[in-house]
This record gives C-alpha cells, structure tokens and sequence, in this order.
C-alpha cells in the first residue's frame, strides 16, 4: 500500500467493538487492531459500544490528537452480522441517525441509566462514514475450516470416527443474524463433506442443543467439532457455551443489555460422543485482510 497517498486523505478508522467484562476479548481486538494498522499504515482506534475504554466519542478525541487536520472517519464495525447494535446503537453513538426504528424503545426515548443516554456525544466536524457489518463472506469460511482442522488435530478419536460439525452464532431480536447464519451455512454445506448444521445460542432458532440432538440422531455420530463463529472470546463463548456442550458445572448468566433482563437457556446437551471446541475467529490474518479490504472500497 501506498501509505504516503493514504494519509493525504487525512482519514483515520474506528474499529467498533461491543466491549467485554472480560480480558481476553480486548486482547484480542488489540491484537486486531494492531495487525490493522501494519497492513495499511492508517490511524487507528478500537472503539467500545460500553463497558471497555476506550469509548467510541473517545476514540474520536485519540484520532483527532493523532491525525493533522483529520476530515474523515470510517467507523468499521466488527461485527460478523448486523443487528440492533450495528443499526441502531452504533450509529447514535456516533452522532449519526440510526439505520431503523428501535424495537426496544420506539419512541427513542431512553431511560436514564441506557448506555445511550449516558455515553458521550461525539465531537467531530468532519466527515463520519459508517460500514456496514462483515457479512458472510466466503473468506470466512477459510477460517472455520482452519478451526475445524485444528480440532481434529486434538482429537483422541481416529479418523474413522463418525465426525459432525455444528456452527454456532448468537442470534439476535431481528433478523438479521439468522439470515446471517443462514446464508453462511449454505456456503459452509457446499463445501463440507461431513454431516453438518448449525445453531443459536439464543433469541432465536433452532437452538444449539436441538441442533445436536437433530445431528447426532440423524447420522449416529461419535464425534462433533462444534465452531463458535464469533469474534472474540467473551462470557458467550467461554461460559455460556462450554456449559450447554457440558464442559463446566452448573452455571446460570443472566445479564442485562439495558433494555430488559434475559436468561440464556443453558441446558446442557446429552451426548456421549467427543466434543471438540475450537476457539472463535480472533485476530486471525484473514479476518485482517477482510477488514483491510472494506476500508480500501472507501479511501
């Protein structure tokens, strides 16, 4: 790349992420971040939707300190799937209008204590553009497969073992991650000869553990690679999870996105083949080369 030409357009990139309790899951996007700016040489920041710094007005003010004369900011999203937060949420922490009507509060009146009511507002006079979410690109499922064969690799089990492979996302109010999930698997299933599905781990279906019983009865398997397509590590996949597949003892997370409690159902499923669980896509260099490649579409 070019990077003298790049920087003469005085633009620097957000990447947006939702945050974590935990972490790892910002580990991870330091590293993302970092192999970022290696491959374009552009101001970067990480931008948190709540919990984790810095937040997204203040990777503004980072950005504004670091770029001369700053007059463009992509806000990339690292999101696999768009949803409330990618349409609604990020835009208005931005300053920008929101993409659709929030089902949570219609009226857009939020109630004190949201983190949209109490974040703060950007300060920026320049030009503030908004990608859309990663989507299901080919290219992810280079990874999956990667993470498949790094399972496999670790399993106690021959190669003659009965093997199927379940991918799992979160699920969303809208419906946006299904269609997600949904388009990804069909890419997944043209090119995966082994028995294969996939599942929610809420909000919406089917569920992980109906998806297992439904692949396990089907094709009376003997081993499973279960492949959490997320971005990052986080109270999802290393509890929430780990704990329906059976790996950790009895466990209960409810947790509140400010507006309205749920509790994920985490009924561990029966099945008394091996379970294989690789780890999420992380700061993996194709995911790099993705991210590298949207913003390019824009300078």
């Amino acid at each position: 790349m070019d990077t003298s030409s790049k920087s003469s357009n005085n633009a620097a990139v957000i990447l947006v992420s939702h945050g974590s309790t935990l972490p790892y899951a910002e580990e991870v996007f330091i590293e993302i971040k970092e192999k970022f700016i290696k491959a374009t040489s552009l101001a970067t920041e990480i931008g948190y939707m709540k919990v984790s710094e810095p937040t997204i007005a203040g990777a503004v003010e980072i950005l504004k300190e670091e770029v001369e004369d700053l007059n463009k900011i992509i806000a990339l999203p690292v999101f696999l799937a768009p949803g409330i937060h990618t349409n609604i949420d990020i835009p208005q922490l931005l300053g920008l209008e929101p993409l659709e009507v929030d089902p949570r509060c219609p009226d857009g009146n939020y109630p004190p204590e949201h983190y949209l009511s109490i974040a703060d507002d950007v300060d920026f006079d320049g030009e503030i553009e908004l990608l859309e979410s990663i989507g299901p690109r080919d290219e992810l499922l280079k990874i999956i497969d990667k993470r498949i064969d790094e399972a496999l690799a670790d399993s106690k089990l021959d190669d003659s073992a009965k093997t199927g492979i379940l991918l799992v996302t979160h699920g969303s109010r809208l419906n946006y991650n299904k269609e997600f999930a949904t388009a990804l698997y069909a890419k997944f299933e043209k090119t995966c000869d082994l028995p294969s599905s996939f599942g929610f781990m809420e909000l919406c279906g089917p569920s992980i553990p109906e998806s297992i019983n439904k692949l396990v009865d089907e094709n009376d398997l003997e081993r499973l690679v279960v492949v959490p397509v997320f971005i990052a590590p986080g109270m999802h996949t290393t509890h929430d999870i780990p704990h329906i597949l059976g790996f950790l003892e009895d466990h209960e997370h409810s947790h509140d996105h400010n507006h309205g409690d749920h509790v994920h159902d985490l009924t561990p499923v029966e099945f008394d083949g091996e379970i294989l669980y690789p780890e999420p896509i992380k700061a993996d260099d194709i995911l790099i080369e993705i991210l590298v490649d949207m913003v390019n579409e824009k300078l």
